[in-house]
């Protein structure tokens, strides 16, 4: 399997992961392109014929291993089937999610977190429309 381009591509392979810490490290330099209730999306363009993502749930908003793992899951989900433009995106967990005494997850979490998540992809996907027509 490759790192196949076409648009809403269903596969995660490592051309379309950001794993170095100088990869993350470039795209943090930059301003957050969309803020929601629970994430930050940083965004850069890159030279690639894809989108690449990087994920960060840090242990203090989620302190659940499965709870992280969920917002990860629901994260590569929803850019794997999105199709966004040649950009490097890295989707960042700011505020807590849920508390050690709730349950790790549940549909309502996972509702909730899909609809932040597709919102914020969204707007790259118009934002790279709105590009090209003034173009």
């Amino acid at each position: 399997m490759n790192g196949s381009t076409g648009e809403g591509s269903h596969d995660f392979a490592r051309a379309r992961r950001i794993v170095k810490t100088d990869e993350f490290s470039s795209v943090f330099r930059l301003r957050p392109a969309q803020k929601s209730a629970h994430f930050v999306l940083y965004t850069r363009p890159n030279q690639l014929p894809n989108a690449r993502l990087g994920v960060v749930v840090a242990k203090r908003f989620a302190p659940r291993a499965v709870t992280r793992n969920t917002i990860k899951r629901v994260t590569r989900e929803l850019f794997r089937v999105t199709g966004l433009p040649p950009i490097d995106c890295v989707v960042r967990l700011s505020r807590a999610v849920n508390s050690k005494d709730g349950p790790a997850t549940s549909a309502k979490l996972k509702a909730e977190l899909r609809q932040e998540l597709t919102k914020l992809f969204a707007s790259q996907k118009k934002a790279k429309a709105a590009k090209a027509e003034t173009k």
